[in-house]
């Protein structure tokens, strides 16, 4: 049976008997104080259940965001905070995306919802907000759920800790999320996740010499680009291939030009297939960062940093460009984004070991940081043989729901090896894929990104 958009009390109610039977009660929580318009009713994008009820909307920030609601609902709302970030400004075609890359949860029973940000660029909190009050859209104009969980994922995954931590009972007059899903997170913080960009731009730059090339005026690579500057990811990649010819098979590169991959693999842990992501990355991220985010200056440095794994380390450090970090705007984006470990409710995060894009490593830090904000109890972390950074594989998702809810509705924490074990029951219905390595234990981030000085 399809959900239909309700706001009167009656109809509400009527609503939540609906809902049950999909297997699970409802539970009447206080309605969030909205005073968003109701979202329209939209076309669902195909890989979702053809049973589905989709919404959509622009919501009074200006993001847009889709909702999906499965025809027999469990009851649960999986609220999304999409990765990126995209640089360029919204739109719904973002969250249609977002929906279908993440089907499987509707497939699995939970209702999803997804907003586009109402900005492109690099700032956390902003992005954090644009989720909460999609939950209060929800609220308002479809149902209020059992539980709601927060999932984020890649850089998203920083959003829905941040937001774990902004929106809590005391501040919102309710529990806004029952328990936090964190999928291929970014989770070392802003000022600790980004610091092997700059690290690629500088022994980049002392290999290839062409971002900046010598007849353009200089800037610090720090910054990412100047914050009158115009570039294009093509323009990046032009300039890279020029150097390194990426675009072409080893066999046709010069020796000269393999030498220089090598060097930057070695030197800096990332596979060559990541080289040009990441630079483009360190290029217009970082130029969103200075530029928009942190006053014109940049939270990045890379003084202190013994750069280890060339053929010859020691002309490798002396020729390198150094870069000291702005305090300013070191504290203004770790306060944006770096997590401080108070999250009130049970979290699961899982990653794949191989993720070149967000570090199995950045999982260290932020074991680390939910010990030092007393969470650490709250804290399941798994990984994964297998996948890719976008997505694992389909079981994963509903078995990680799985445990998380039953974590929240006993009590009773999994282990790595509950999690484990539980997922080949998935298989039947989801399709192969339990890739789960319950002894695995990420080791430091220093291990992959030297370590440096910072401002405090």
């Amino acid at each position: 049976m399809a959900l239909h958009s309700l706001t009167s009390p009656a109809s509400l109610m009527a609503l939540l008997v609906l809902a049950g039977c999909g297997g699970s009660s409802m539970v009447q929580q206080p309605s969030s104080r909205s005073n968003e318009a109701a979202p329209q009713a939209a076309t669902c994008p195909a890989d979702v259940p053809l049973d589905a009820r989709c919404l959509s909307g622009r919501d009074s920030a200006g993001a847009f965001y889709m909702i999906a609601v499965p025809a027999k609902w469990n009851g649960t709302l999986v609220m999304h905070a999409h990765g990126g970030p995209d640089l360029k400004a919204p739109d719904l075609e973002r969250s249609r995306e977002d929906l279908t890359r993440w089907s499987i949860m509707v497939k699995a029973g939970y209702a999803w919802a997804g907003s586009s940000y109402r900005q492109g660029g690099v700032e956390l909190r902003a992005a954090a907000e644009d989720t909460e009050r999609l939950r209060g859209i929800f609220h308002k104009h479809v149902a209020v759920p059992k539980r709601t969980v927060l999932h984020g994922q890649s850089w998203g995954a920083g959003v829905a800790a941040k937001g774990a931590e902004m929106f809590t009972k005391d501040t919102v007059g309710e529990r806004p999320y029952d328990a936090v899903l964190l999928t291929s997170g970014v989770l070392g913080g802003g000022t600790r996740s980004y610091d092997f960009r700059l690290d690629l731009r500088v022994v980049y730059q002392y290999l290839c010499g062409n971002h900046p090339r010598p007849t353009e005026a200089p800037y610090a690579l720090n910054l990412g680009l100047p914050a009158d500057a115009t570039m294009k990811q093509t323009e990046v990649a032009a300039r890279v291939n020029e150097c390194l010819a990426l675009n072409k098979r080893p066999a046709e590169r010069s020796a000269e030009q393999n030498a220089k991959i090598k060097t930057i693999v070695d030197v800096i842990k990332i596979p060559e297939s990541s080289i040009q992501s990441h630079m483009n990355w360190g290029t217009l991220h970082f130029q969103d960062i200075s530029a928009k985010r942190t006053g014109g200056a940049s939270p990045f440095g890379n003084e202190g940093v013994l750069y280890r794994g060339s053929s010859n380390d020691a002309a490798l450090n002396a020729g390198v460009l150094r870069y000291k970090a702005d305090e300013a705007a070191y504290r203004k984006f770790a306060a944006d984004t770096d997590p401080i470990g108070k999250i009130p409710v049970p979290v699961i995060s899982t990653k794949w070991i191989g993720d070149p894009t967000a570090f199995v490593e950045l999982d260290s830090r932020f074991r680390d940081v939910m010990l030092q904000g007393g969470s650490s109890e709250r804290l399941v972390q798994t990984f994964t043989t297998k996948g890719t950074h976008s997505f694992i594989t389909d079981p994963t998702y509903p078995t990680l729901m799985t445990a998380l809810l039953r974590w929240v509705d006993t009590g009773a924490k999994p282990t790595p090896a509950d999690i484990a074990n539980a997922c080949p029951g998935f298989e039947a219905q989801f399709g192969q894929g339990c890739v789960f390595d319950p002894n695995y234990t990420s080791p430091s981030l220093e291990t992959r990104v030297p370590a440096r000085q910072r401002p405090f």
